[in-house]
């Protein structure tokens, strides 16, 4: 499993997870589709915005391995703002490639793009 290094572990003054310590030695957690709604909590669209600026600032619009990346995080923004970068994709493996909808992103989250 790639370590994805200088990525930020969590969400500064928060409990939110960007990244994890160590492989699954059962395999990785899945990728799915998380539907988020309009009553989320200020805290979990606080995670949203940033997590997609830690991609950003670490990716840009290059294709990335999922490595360390939690997959909890992940499965918030994959399908729209995150989509698998190669075909086939398989969401349980640890080198499975993403990356990054520019569009769709800066739209759903403007405030992770400003600098």
């Amino acid at each position: 499993m790639l370590k994805h290094r200088g990525f930020p572990g969590r969400l500064p003054g928060t409990d939110f997870q960007f990244t994890i310590r160590r492989a699954n030695p059962k395999g990785a957690t899945p990728l799915t589709v998380r539907e988020r709604r309009s009553d989320r909590r200020a805290a979990d669209r606080r995670a949203d915005i940033g997590f997609m600026k830690a991609l950003w600032d670490a990716f840009g619009d290059q294709p990335f391995e999922r490595g360390n990346l939690d997959a909890g995080r992940l499965s918030w923004l994959f399908g729209r703002e995150v989509l698998p970068a190669t075909d086939p994709f398989d969401p349980a493996h640890y080198e499975a490639m993403l990356v990054i909808n520019e569009d769709v992103a800066r739209a759903a989250f403007p405030d992770a793009f400003e600098d």
